[in-house]
């Protein structure tokens, strides 16, 4: 499978407007609001949150190392926007410093390079631009296919494959389900003993319990647990598909 990693520097851009789109976001609604997708998280912890973890990465990319202390929260009289904003610039700056196959310290194994946070933060920021919408009551903007395929990507090769295993967690029951958006094609496997997928080719004739489709945008965010299970459509074991929804939300929450 081919065209599936989106170039850096777009990515790159995608943490600029993501951000800005949070941003703008934050300000149609109380920052006290509750943020349905995030269960105990208000509005204003949804911006606060993204400024964080920018600012984390900034400290994986400059220390080599994972980050025990960092400005967690925003200074006194610094407005939860404001503090996203200058993490985003931070961490911009940092990832354009580098090329994106440079060496970084990361929490994959499989991707130990520039490229794998900037990837990371674009997702990050996008999913909770989402959360933040759908807070505020406001329609949601627009995710691209070619970044949507890229989040499936990641939330399948990455949340699944090894974030599950790190956290312990696997299935009630083995089930194997295929992913097919635009053309592409990936492969989940699920066992009370292990968590795996892998990118399949497009017409992969391969047994599988159910199969997961739809368009990018809707598969991304059900991969998240933005939507619910009308967003795709499955056919097949819905139950098997119903495994995968839930574990995922276990990987990302």
């Amino acid at each position: 499978m081919t065209g599936i990693v989106v170039d850096h520097g777009r990515l790159l851009d995608v943490i600029g407007y993501e951000a800005e789109l949070l941003v703008e976001t934050s300000r149609a609604a109380a920052p006290g609001t509750a943020v349905p997708t995030c269960p105990g998280w208000t509005l204003g912890e949804i911006v606060r949150h993204v400024g964080s973890v920018h600012r984390a990465a900034s400290h994986w990319l400059l220390r080599g190392e994972a980050p025990r202390r960092w400005q967690r929260d925003p200074s006194p009289g610094q407005t939860v926007q404001s503090y996203l904003r200058e993490g985003t610039e931070g961490l911009r700056d940092v990832i354009a410093a580098r090329e994106p196959s440079e060496p970084a310290a990361t929490w994959w194994g499989g991707d130990p390079t520039t490229g794998f946070w900037c990837r990371r933060m674009a997702h990050e920021t996008t999913v909770h631009r989402v959360d933040a919408e759908q807070a505020a009551g406001v329609e949601s903007a627009e995710i691209s296919h070619d970044v949507a395929l890229d989040g499936i990507d990641e939330a399948l090769l990455l949340w699944f494959g090894h974030r599950l295993p790190m956290l312990g967690v696997t299935a009630t029951r083995p089930a194997t389900v295929a992913v097919t958006v635009a053309g592409c094609r990936w492969t989940a496997r699920m066992t009370p003993e292990a968590t795996v997928a892998w990118r399949s080719p497009a017409y992969d004739a391969e047994e599988v319990d159910a199969v997961v489709s739809g368009e990018p945008d809707r598969v991304f965010l059900w991969l998240w647990g933005r939507q619910g299970p009308g967003a795709v459509t499955v056919t097949g074991d819905e139950d098997a598909a119903g495994q995968l929804w839930a574990l995922l939300r276990l990987a990302t929450r």
